[in-house]
C-alpha cells in the first residue's frame, strides 16, 4: 500500500518541472493542431465528392444564413467553395507554427468556418426526440457538437499567432525608433 503513494509522488515531482510543462504544452498544441487540420483536411476532400455534395443539402438549405448559397454557386459550387477553404484553412494552419501571419489568416478563418458551423445548431434539429431531445444528440447534432471543441482551438491558433505576429512588429517598430533616436 505504501508503493502507491511514492509512485505517485514521484511522478508528480516529474510533472512538477518546468521543462516538462513545456513538453507537455507542446505536445498538447501539436496533437490539438493535427485535430483541427484532419477534419478540414479530410473533411475539405469530400466536398468535391457526389456523397458530401447530397450531405450538404439539409444542413445548409435547413440554416437561413447559410441558404444563400445554393442560388449563389448551386449545390455543386457551394460544396466546392466549402471545400476550398478548408483545404486552404487547413494548408495554413498547418505552416502556422513556423509562421505568424499564416496563423492569424488560418486561425481567422477556422474560427469563422467553427463559428459558423456551430451556429447551424441553432437552426437544425439536434435533439433526439425518440430519446427525450435534450440532452440526447441525434445524428445532426453528434456530428456538429464537436466543432465547439474545433472552435476553441482555431481560437487559441488565432490569439497565439496575434501575440507572436505583434510581439515581432512591435519589436521590429522600437528597434526601429531607437536606431532613428541614436541617429538624430
Amino acid at each position: 500500500m505504501q508503493h502507491r503513494p511514492m509512485a505517485a509522488h514521484r511522478t508528480l515531482a516529474l510533472l512538477n518541472r518546468p521543462e516538462h510543462a513545456e513538453h507537455l504544452r507542446s505536445a498538447g498544441r501539436a496533437v490539438a493542431l493535427t485535430g483541427i487540420v484532419l477534419p478540414l483536411a479530410m473533411i475539405g476532400i469530400l466536398k468535391f465528392t457526389q456523397i458530401e455534395i447530397d450531405a450538404l443539402k439539409p444542413l445548409i438549405s435547413g440554416t437561413p444564413w447559410l441558404a444563400w448559397l445554393y442560388p449563389v454557386f448551386g449545390e455543386a459550387g457551394a460544396s466546392y467553395l466549402l471545400g476550398t477553404v478548408e483545404l486552404l484553412t487547413a494548408a495554413l494552419l498547418i505552416a502556422s507554427p513556423w509562421s505568424a501571419r499564416a496563423g492569424v489568416a488560418g486561425g481567422a478563418l477556422a474560427s469563422l468556418t467553427f463559428a459558423v458551423t456551430v451556429s447551424t445548431m441553432f437552426a437544425l434539429p439536434i435533439w433526439e426526440a425518440a430519446s427525450g431531445g435534450f440532452p440526447w444528440l441525434n445524428a445532426t447534432g453528434s456530428f456538429l457538437i464537436k466543432d465547439v471543441a474545433l472552435l476553441g482551438i482555431s481560437l487559441v491558433v488565432l490569439g497565439e499567432s496575434l501575440g507572436r505576429w505583434y510581439h515581432k512588429h512591435v519589436i521590429a517598430w522600437h528597434m526601429a525608433a531607437e536606431t532613428t533616436e541614436t541617429e538624430a
